[in-house]
């Protein structure tokens, strides 16, 4: 459906692929541990409710302040790439409490987006998938009650939940890149079938057509891995590296499609600039995860003087996700994964 979806408009399949994926691992949640989740799972059924997810503010670190109050929690934060926040009823995010006896704590929570003190702030200025409505949240005050914290986890320490979302919510997030690049290949094959001049481009439609190809290759198996394979650090390796690869692969692939189009391409009448820009947005989120899987495997954290730009993250991640690629010394003798509660 998302992959269909972003043949036409990529920036409304990013944000229902970001509602799905909330739901996803709720439901897998829900199929072993019901009484965390429950209550959201049947609010969004009866409902017709639209998530909203703050993973791009979170991943391993969490971030905002949770303060412990009468009956709950006073939470204070600001949230970035919030896809589809103006149209969204509940954010699912989390905050960070400084716990006197465990040390810092990431709660994880749902909140209103109607709440008085939950603010949608218009921040969503980009290059591409700019109708996704990625805007910052602010959360000044919210409270949440005891009873509706889902999840309770070590700050910066590697947790189940991280092996599910690998698993369930990327093969869901990358098949809208799929679907932005299919696109671009179709317009640009009746563009170039429409050529007046008969400069051969069979050539550059091979490449196009190579990379698609292999875009596919690796979408099927991570389709497969989230099908068949349990959440744990050899299914997370596999379907990284098929995002690494999928990414990668999707925007060449669209790159051959505005040279096998021509000059025509750098029209927005013909649609392929849009792709071009969609498509782009698949080399980020790469950072946090290279950082947050050099946890897992217990490496130092990267010099914060030293940035990689673009796909060379994949490169990073990807060796970090197989242990059998790093020198004897730096490989884990075990993975702590985190309790659910």
């Amino acid at each position: 459906m998302l992959r269909v979806l972003a043949r036409y408009c990529g920036s409304t399949a990013l944000a229902l692929s970001m509602h799905t994926h909330q739901v996803a691992t709720a439901v897998w949640r829900w199929r072993r541990d019901p009484a965390p989740v429950e209550a959201l799972l049947r609010s969004v059924a009866a409902n017709n409710l639209v998530l909203v997810s703050s993973g791009g503010s979170d991943w391993i670190a969490g971030s905002g302040k949770a303060e412990r109050v009468e009956g709950g929690w006073r939470i204070t934060a600001r949230k970035i790439f919030a896809s589809g926040a103006p149209v969204g009823d509940v954010l699912v995010t989390s905050a960070v409490w400084d716990d006197p006896q465990n040390g810092p704590t990431v709660l994880h929570f749902a909140l209103s987006l109607r709440a008085s003190d939950v603010k949608v702030l218009d921040t969503w200025r980009v290059l591409g998938m700019r109708a996704t409505g990625s805007h910052d949240i602010a959360i000044d005050g919210a409270f949440v009650p005891d009873a509706g914290i889902m999840l309770r986890r070590p700050q910066g320490k590697w947790h189940l939940l991280f092996h599910v979302i690998s698993l369930l919510a990327i093969p869901l997030i990358y098949s809208v890149y799929l679907g932005v690049a299919e696109a671009a290949r179709d317009i640009a094959l009746e563009r170039a079938r429409n050529r007046r001049n008969g400069q051969d481009v069979s050539y550059l439609v091979g490449e196009m057509e190579n990379e698609l190809t292999t875009a596919r290759f690796a979408y099927q198996d991570m389709l497969e891995a989230a099908a068949t394979a349990e959440p744990n650090e050899q299914a997370t390796n596999r379907v990284m590296a098929g995002r690494a690869i999928l990414a990668r692969s999707a925007i060449r692939s669209v790159e051959k499609a505005m040279e096998v189009a021509g000059g025509v391409a750098f029209y927005r009448d013909l649609g392929l600039e849009r792709r071009f820009r969609d498509v782009q947005a698949a080399r980020f989120q790469a950072h946090e995860l290279a950082q947050s899987l050099q946890g897992l495997y217990g490496l130092p954290p990267p010099a914060q003087d030293h940035e990689v730009i673009g796909v060379g993250h994949d490169a990073r991640a990807e060796v970090l996700l197989q242990p059998e690629l790093l020198p004897s010394q730096h490989k884990p003798a075990h993975v702590e994964i985190g309790q659910q509660g």
